[in-house]
């Protein structure tokens, strides 16, 4: 049996990164991936665009992770059997919480997350969801794309 790796994907220069990063990089031929999208509760400035632009964001998202698929298939030569896209539309409090989540009932033995280059200030205030990931993981193999 081949490795299992979650890569948790959004619509962002990082989320572009990882996929750029799979592409480039020497991977088992069987490992199984799964690319996921989760959603995350609305912020007020979210539930201010509207119903109509929050209900387009499912069919967005999996547009966005079809490509992604699409692109390991045919520029990598991955068997597109063993490559999974998931919309975790049940949202969660935190794209974090959604994430560790998911990972901790999929029996994943990876996880490959993108991260843009953040100030120190940011990272005070907005946080950084890969060092949390890291802790929150454990043993687990956290592989971190810097991008950006």
């Amino acid at each position: 049996m081949g490795t299992s790796i979650l890569v948790p994907l959004n619509d962002s220069i990082s989320s572009r990164g990882v996929v750029n990063f799979l592409i480039n990089m020497s991977i088992c031929p069987d490992a199984e991936i799964t690319f996921i999208h989760i959603f995350r509760k609305p912020s007020s400035g979210e539930d201010l665009m509207g119903k109509k632009f929050m209900g387009e964001q499912p069919a967005r998202m999996h547009d966005m992770l079809e490509k992604a698929r699409q692109r390991l298939v045919e520029e990598k030569g991955f068997d597109p059997e063993k490559i999974y896209i998931q919309l975790v539309k049940e949202p969660y409090p935190t794209v974090t919480e959604g994430i560790i989540d998911y990972f901790g009932n999929g029996g994943y033995d990876m996880l490959v997350i993108g991260r843009k280059k953040m100030s120190k200030s940011e990272e005070f205030v907005l946080g950084d969801i890969s060092i949390k990931l890291i802790r929150a993981l454990g043993k687990t193999a956290v592989l971190v794309v810097k991008s950006g």
